[in-house]
């Protein structure tokens, strides 16, 4: 099977000699990481079977957030952790995108632009949640991921928000529920969504930059009844820590171009699509993020530093529906255990050999 990291080995070095001077050293970075995954380059972990004692070797991940070999634990613990805080009673799903002709601008000042896009959306959700004309309470509580690709890889920045149906009141310490199939009112989320971007890049300086029919244009804010929150926290746990593509979508690549499968919006049916090599490495390294930039980010209530406690906000919900919508606690299937190859025993950690020291597992 051909993989990112076969596809990074073979075409990097002719990547970087065309693109090499306008590359981000976050590009260089992630291409590196990569390329010495699972390699000596990060050490090795030594597990030994508790049934034959054979020692097995194995070699350590780069733990990189964009590579497709890593990250799968931690998917595993953040959507755990997310089904173990999920609220009862009904959710939204809501969607804040930008016009495609802001697009290029936004990639070319990513860490400015990701950061006033999530304090925008953020910003409206709570400015409209406390109108008396809407729910009325000054405290919904909602997390929001950050997504820049789409099937095909296009680059197409937005953010993805779950919400519970409703907020809490701080003036009157009760739940204010919204109704079932509406949250907030679309246009008036997408105008204001708009406006407070645009008031961030005059802060920043960097209005005069941006295209100006990008302000006469509509953005579009999706806003759609979820039901419970349980289906979409599964379907955003990917993008959590992984990026644009996986390996197993890959085909092969074969006369310079990478085939890929990839599925149309609202359709099951597989599609394959050829790429040059070039475009499609250009396409995956145009989703790294900046370095340490947070691409989850939570709000009012699910925030952790939050002063009134989710287990206050369900049993107020709960009250609030008559204490017929509990929400049973959804606990995943653990991970398949490492095993000997050679008596099928279970491998435990003991050691880890990394690049000048060596770790031990605790004795106890």
């Amino acid at each position: 099977m051909t993989t990112i990291k076969d596809i990074f080995q073979t075409y990097t070095p002719e990547y970087i000699q065309r693109f090499g001077d306008a590359m981000p050293g976050e590009h260089r970075k992630v291409i590196d990481a990569i390329i010495n995954c699972r390699t000596d380059h990060y050490g090795v972990s030594i597990y030994q079977c508790t049934e034959c004692g054979e020692n097995h070797m194995v070699y350590r991940c780069c733990g990189n957030r964009h590579c497709p070999n890593c990250q799968h634990h931690k998917t595993r613990k953040w959507l755990q952790t997310q089904l173990d805080r999920q609220l009862p009673g009904h959710h939204f799903m809501t969607t804040f995108t930008v016009p495609q002709n802001l697009r290029r601008f936004i990639r070319s000042h990513q860490r400015v632009c990701y950061s006033a896009m999530f304090a925008a959306s953020s910003q409206t959700i709570k400015k409209l949640a406390a109108d008396q004309r809407h729910i009325g309470a000054d405290m919904p509580g909602f997390f929001g991921v950050l997504h820049t690709w789409g099937r095909q890889m296009p680059y197409h920045p937005h953010i993805h928000y779950i919400v519970p149906g409703g907020a809490f009141s701080k003036t009157d310490g009760k739940w204010h529920c919204s109704r079932i199939d509406f949250f907030l009112p679309v246009k008036a989320m997408s105008k204001m969504f708009k406006a407070k971007f645009r008031d961030i890049m005059k802060k920043s300086g960097l209005y005069p930059q941006i295209p100006a029919d990008v302000w006469k244009q509509k953005w579009v804010v999706n806003c759609q009844a979820i039901g419970t929150s349980e289906q979409s926290i599964k379907y955003l746990a990917p993008y959590v820590f992984k990026v644009a593509i996986s390996n197993s979508r890959i085909v092969k690549v074969e006369d310079r171009k990478v085939f890929f499968k990839y599925r149309k919006n609202k359709s099951n049916r597989r599609r394959t699509m050829a790429l040059d090599v070039m475009e499609f490495i250009r396409r995956f390294l145009q989703h790294v993020l900046p370095t340490g930039f947070m691409k989850v980010r939570y709000y009012g209530f699910l925030h952790p530093a939050s002063s009134v406690q989710l287990e206050k906000i369900a049993a107020l919900i709960e009250l609030a529906f008559g204490f017929e919508i509990a929400t049973p606690k959804t606990v995943l299937e653990p991970p398949e255990p490492m095993i000997c190859n050679s008596c099928s025993g279970s491998l435990v950690f003991r050691a880890a050999l990394l690049p000048f020291k060596r770790v031990f597992a605790d004795s106890g």
